[in-house]
């Protein structure tokens, strides 16, 4: 057996885990079995004692995939667009006004301030898809005010971080963007298929502390908030509703009309982002340059670490990595059934260590050949990707959406009260991913039906 592939991936977990930056890591780690496998040391004099794999000639193939795979790759022009368009928002002071709005309706009932914390995840993914921002703010505005009210911390922690994730699998969505690039499937077609099962999760948590504030009234107590006005309750919820559900129809409604492309629709809701900011007065020249400058370090880290990718994979396959990876997972007692098993649980393993433009990027295109192979529908993997993907925010140790939390929550909550608060929320996200896995109509019902 050829060991060289095999021999690149410890090299490159080594690399990572060692705190190496993901992009120069996949660089590295191209760079230095290419040296190794090729015949380009021989060729400048240098024996090696084993025998060339490839010839280093063939590398040339490499600037025409990054070529192609960046340069000229438009569905990757939305990345950009939807950053800009998430950062825009959570500078206009949408999250504010929806979570002070969503606290006077629901407030007075039992675990009313975490579920209204959950609606306003579900509002925030559908506008803005940034999981730093909407995880923040929520822990600043949110959190002071349901300790203060009674409520469990564990319970606390584990709905803000989870609500705040909501925005990598309610589209728009980066995470889908990247996975319908990598996967080759529509990325129209994805934002479709996530809608019901990111509205079903959103619904198993607002389940779960329903069944909390029922049984442990005293982890989740009703409140009444003092500036709370019910005379003005009705016009302050359309005030406050309606900008976000009108960015949401430009954007969605775009793409499943067949109008825009998520590409031209990203553009849309970036420039709607922006008058929304100009209507509540928060659009400055400092703004607009805070807002660019996110974008421009968000979107620049998605790209360096494609490129490190590709680099990675053409040397991958060069050594018969492909090959390998395809024929292993094809010949998988059980077929596809056991394929996808693997897959959801190497990807949840990872996630504890890697973030999720890493795996999207590394592991996503080295599957998706034997997935085809076996007769995976890729729209439905594409989903349960998502899924999982989404529960690498939660996931101790490294858990983005913890460690956002954990920088906003200061000495209002212990680490230990994150970890525990989180683990209820990361067994419904599984919970969710099987009942994908059982009834794919979940996702691919809304995608037949408009066709």
């Amino acid at each position: 057996m050829n060991l060289w592939p095999l021999a690149m991936l410890p090299v490159l977990l080594l690399l990572m885990l060692s705190g190496y930056p993901a992009a120069f890591a996949l660089g590295a780690t191209a760079v230095l079995f290419a040296v190794l496998a090729s015949d380009l040391l021989p060729e400048i004099g240098i024996l090696l004692p084993w025998e060339p794999v490839f010839r280093a000639a063939e590398m040339h193939v490499l600037p025409q995939r990054l070529y192609g795979s960046v340069m000229e790759n438009y569905t990757l022009v939305a990345v950009p667009f939807f950053v800009f368009m998430g950062v825009m928002l959570e500078r206009s002071g949408l999250a504010e006004d929806l979570l002070r709005t969503m606290g006077e309706l629901f407030g007075h009932l039992r675990g009313g301030l975490a579920l209204s914390v959950v609606l306003v995840g579900v509002l925030l993914g559908a506008s803005t898809g940034v999981v730093g921002a909407s995880v923040v703010t929520m822990a600043v505005l949110a959190l002071p005010v349901m300790l203060q009210g009674g409520y469990c911390p564990r319970l606390c922690a584990g709905t803000i971080a989870a609500s705040g994730t909501l925005g990598q699998i309610i589209p728009p969505s980066l995470v889908l963007i990247i996975l319908g690039d990598q996967m080759g499937v529509n990325v129209g077609q994805l934002f479709i298929a996530a809608l019901v099962p990111g509205l079903l999760l959103a619904v198993l948590y607002m389940v779960w502390i329903a069944w909390i504030a029922w049984r442990y009234p005293q982890r989740a107590p009703s409140m009444t908030l003092p500036d709370a006005r019910p005379s003005l309750r009705v016009w302050t919820v359309l005030r406050t509703l309606i900008p976000p559900l009108l960015l949401m129809l430009m954007v969605l409604g775009s793409i499943l009309a067949g109008i825009a492309s998520p590409t031209e629709a990203g553009a849309v809701g970036a420039l709607g982002a922006t008058l929304l900011a100009l209507t509540n007065g928060r659009l400055t020249v400092d703004t607009l340059r805070q807002a660019g400058a996110s974008t421009v370090r968000l979107s620049s880290i998605v790209f360096m670490v494609l490129v490190g990718a590709i680099a990675f994979a053409t040397v991958f396959a060069a050594l018969g990595g492909q090959a390998l990876v395809t024929g292993t997972l094809s010949d998988l007692p059980g077929g596809a059934w056991t394929f996808v098993l693997l897959l959801m649980v190497t990807v949840f393993l990872l996630g504890f260590f890697f973030d999720f433009i890493e795996i999207s990027f590394i592991v996503v295109p080295l599957v998706i050949p034997a997935a085809l192979a076996l007769g995976v529908d890729p729209l439905w993997l594409a989903i349960l990707i998502a899924l999982n993907l989404q529960a690498s925010f939660l996931t101790p140790p490294l858990g983005f959406s913890l460690f956002y939390l954990r920088s906003a929550a200061g000495d209002r909550l212990s680490t230990l009260d994150i970890w525990r608060g989180v683990l209820p929320f990361i067994v419904l996200q599984v919970l969710l991913i099987a009942l994908v896995m059982l009834f794919p109509e979940l996702v691919l019902w809304l995608p037949q039906k408009l066709g």
